[in-house]
Order: C-alpha cells, then structure tokens, then sequence
C-alpha cells in the first residue's frame, strides 16, 4: 500500500479543488485564531471579575456605593464584565438616590447591561458555528469538483476501470476529510466555549441580582 503523500496529493489537483482547500484552512486557521483569543479572553474575565468582587464585596455590605464605584473605575479591573456592571448599576443608584422607584431604576439597567456584556463576551462565536456547519459542505464541493476532473482526465486519456479512477477519486476525497475535521474542530471549540460563556452569564445574573438585594436592603432601612 502507498503512503500518503500530500505533496503529490497538491500538485495533482485542480485550481479550483487548491482554492478549496485553501478556503478550508483559512476557515480552520480562522477557527484557532477564535479558539486562543476567546479563551485568553474568558480566563482574565474569571480571574478580574474574582479579583473585584473580593475586594468590592466588604464595601457592598457597609453600603459605600461611592467607594465601589470608585474601585469599578481602577484599571486593574478593565477586563472585568463584574465591574463595568458595578458601576452601571451603582452609579444609575447614585443618580436616582432618593427616587422611590431608584432600585427599579438600576433593575432594567443592569438588564440593558447584561444583554450588552453577554454579546460582547461572545464575539467570534458566529464565526465557529458558520465554520462548523459549511466546512463539510465546502469539502463536498472540493470532493465533487475533484471527482469532475477525474473523469474528465479518464476520458481524455481514453483510460477506464477501477485502476484508472481509483487515485483521482482518493485524492478527492481528501478535501472532504479535511473540511470534516475543520467542522468537528469548530463545533466541539463552539460547545465548549458557549459552556463558558453560559457560566458567566449566570455569575453576572447572580452578581446583579445581589447587587439589587443590597440596594432594597438599603432602601428599606432607610424608609424605617
């Protein structure tokens, strides 16, 4: 049996089966790019967004909405989601202070807010699910031009049989085995990361339903 030579595999084929494939590893060089960037990403929200609840969470509880408002602003917590929602929810606090209706204020606010961090965190992932559901589709392609060729070379040499077809079609194939892995790749990155991002929707949910406890703890002692 010969070995598989992908060098040899390129050079037979056509232009536009080489323009597949080349769309191929685009797509999977894409899919990596995504993958490293969106994970880096997610690491440092966990560790900041950790870091600042920490620190803020002895100022909630003595209600200093100033101080945590302040420490929102630190550099230190740019790439924190948990601050920037602080801030948003403290300061719509702070402006409504004294408004019967503050706490319902900061309430949609924060609402607003979730929705906003929620699509900011994911940015990249259309790309991994339209790598994962057309990578197989444009192997296909690939594979059927490849198979188009193959036949058209048959006919032109005036050759037949299995013998005859057998390595155009194989090296055909290839494309489709490619564009499957591509695909499996990007789905399985795609799961994994809408797990992620699943978790930090519900810490943010969780932090701003505590933050609003807070302030309707606050607003109760105050009106007694």
């Amino acid at each position: 049996m010969e070995s598989l030579d992908l060098m040899h595999i390129w050079a037979t084929m056509s232009l536009l089966a080489k323009l597949v494939t080349l769309c191929l590893v685009s797509m999977a060089i894409g899919s990596l790019y995504v993958t490293f960037e969106r994970v880096l990403v997610l690491r440092q929200t966990f560790l900041s967004s950790a870091k600042f609840a920490k620190k803020s969470r002895p100022l909630l509880e003595e209600f200093e909405m100033g101080a945590v408002r302040d420490m929102a602003k630190l550099d230190e917590f740019a790439a924190a989601p948990l601050a920037r929602l602080t801030k948003i929810g403290v300061v719509s606090w702070l402006r409504h202070d004294g408004d019967a209706a503050a706490v319902e204020f900061v309430r949609r606010e924060l609402s607003r807010k979730l929705d906003q961090l929620g699509a900011d965190a994911r940015k990249g992932m259309g790309f991994l699910a339209t790598v994962g559901s057309t990578a197989p589709f444009v192997g296909l392609f690939g594979t059927v031009i490849g198979i188009i060729v193959a036949f058209v070379g048959i006919a032109e040499s005036g050759g037949g049989g299995l013998d005859a077809v057998s390595a155009g079609i194989a090296e055909a194939l290839i494309v489709t085995a490619v564009g499957l892995i591509v695909a499996i790749f990007s789905v399985w990155i795609f799961n994994y990361l809408n797990g992620r991002f699943e978790k930090l929707d519900m810490t943010l949910e969780h932090a701003a339903g505590e933050l609003i406890d807070f302030m309707e703890l606050a607003r109760g002692s105050s009106a007694r």
